[in-house]
């Protein structure tokens, strides 16, 4: 099992700390605290030997094409491990380029189910990381039914919904006030607070609460999952919990101490141990 991480500070990578990392690209990412340059993931790939996946999931415009086309060409001339992507458009260009770089399929909430998953193996794609919403039951099936390589995200303030639109800056205006461009809100059926911040994208909603997974991280390495990932916005001593994660997994999973200390990151397991269920209502 290797561990990504998903930084939120351009001054810190953690790349002696860690197997890999997520570099979410600049105008083809979403739902990410910082983006990298084309200039600037170049010169980390060139300077590091640990795994390197770029973040293109967003969706694409016509526009988007000539140059999204332009910088896909030039990521398959480095020494990527793969591109994350939400749009089918990455498949086709794939195709049509003739690009040999791996693609992970990164669409949400629609990657729920092996059967899906073994589909978008037989198109080409090598990796998925497997939805939010679903149970560790669901995961572990999806692991040792599929053929794709499972990524599970494990600790992070997740990202659950995105808009294009400007949704701040037309409140803000609405009210005749001062622009902010992030913004503290309650769901008031469940008192839940989302964190929503704009960026030149869109505006994306964060749960203004960790999940912490690092319970679960033994029965996934036991299940034979090859990836878990690590988002570092919001969270404390971030370096300190991926540095003993890494030698949790390196220990084979068996120091209860570690599950132990983590708990400080609180008791939210999200959808871990919570099946969702539909109901019509009568």
């Amino acid at each position: 099992m290797k561990l990504l991480i998903e930084v939120s500070d351009k001054s810190n990578l953690f790349l002696d700390k860690t197997d890999g990392i997520i570099l979410p690209i600049d105008k083809y990412s979403v739902e990410s605290i910082c983006t990298f340059s084309l200039d600037e993931i170049k010169d980390i790939v060139n300077k590091t030997k640990k795994e390197v996946f770029i973040k293109i999931n967003k969706n694409i415009m016509n526009d988007d094409i000539n140059d999204l086309k332009k910088i896909l060409i030039e990521l398959d001339n480095l020494n990527i491990k793969g591109i994350f992507f939400y749009d089918l458009a990455l498949l086709q260009l794939k195709k049509e380029l003739n690009l040999k770089m791996d693609l992970v399929w990164n669409q949400t909430h629609m990657v729920n189910n092996y059967k899906t998953c073994n589909y978008y193996y037989s198109k080409g794609v090598k990796y998925a990381l497997l939805g939010k919403e679903i149970t560790l039951d669901e995961i572990i099936e999806i692991i040792k039914k599929s053929d794709i390589i499972s990524m599970v995200e494990v600790v992070s303030h997740p990202s659950v919904a995105f808009s294009k639109r400007k949704l701040l800056t037309n409140y803000y205006i609405n009210l005749n006030k001062e622009v902010k461009k992030d913004l503290i809100v309650t769901e008031k059926m469940t008192d839940t607070n989302y964190h929503l911040i704009e960026d030149d994208n869109g505006t994306t909603f964060y749960l203004d609460i960790i999940t912490n997974g690092t319970s679960i991280i033994k029965s996934l390495y036991e299940a034979g999952c090859k990836y878990i990932i690590f988002r570092e916005y919001g969270i404390d001593d971030f370096e300190e919990l991926i540095d003993d994660t890494e030698k949790y997994i390196n220990g084979k999973c068996i120091d209860d101490s570690y599950v132990e200390k983590y708990k400080k990151l609180g008791d939210s397991t999200n959808f871990f141990f919570k099946k969702t269920i539909y109901k019509v209502k009568k």
